[in-house]
């Protein structure tokens, strides 16, 4: 891919951030780790391990960054999302070492699913999801 390209769609991608909801950048984050393990994909079988290892690298820290995003106190959906993202972190750190392209396609057909799921809620149920998430921010303001 060419440099203009290339800045040409880092662009997109920032100034769709800049105005994108919550919702919205967890669409983004479950992209970009497919897209850089699918990266993984090409650089292995074109036996380019340090390609692998950064694109590998970036998918790992996108889906530690999901893994921290989650609100704990939610139950058991936060706890198996969770036990799915710490599962899919080994599995990279062991695609990685093992420049397995099975263990990328395990990982990114459970991040399909839960991106699938993820792009289905409705707009209503999102709204809702805000508005709780602002009087919990806001109780705990007060409280502190």
């Amino acid at each position: 891919m060419s440099y203009g390209i290339k800045a040409y769609k880092a662009v997109g991608i920032k100034d769709d951030l800049a105005v994108a909801d919550p919702h919205r950048v967890i669409q983004l984050l479950m992209q970009g780790a497919l897209e850089n393990m699918a990266k993984a994909k090409g650089c292995i079988e074109r036996k380019d391990y340090a390609g692998k290892s950064g694109a590998i690298s970036k998918a790992i820290s996108i889906i530690s960054s999901l893994q921290g995003s989650l609100d704990m106190s939610a139950g058991e959906i936060s706890d198996n999302l969770f036990s799915l993202y710490d599962f899919m972190l080994n599995h990279l750190i062991q695609a990685s070492r093992e420049k397995s392209i099975a263990k990328l396609d395990e990982v990114m057909e459970i991040l399909l699913t839960i991106k699938g799921a993820w792009d289905q809620i409705p707009v209503s149920e999102r709204e809702k999801g805000y508005q709780l998430q602002a009087q919990k921010t806001q109780q705990q303001a007060v409280g502190a």
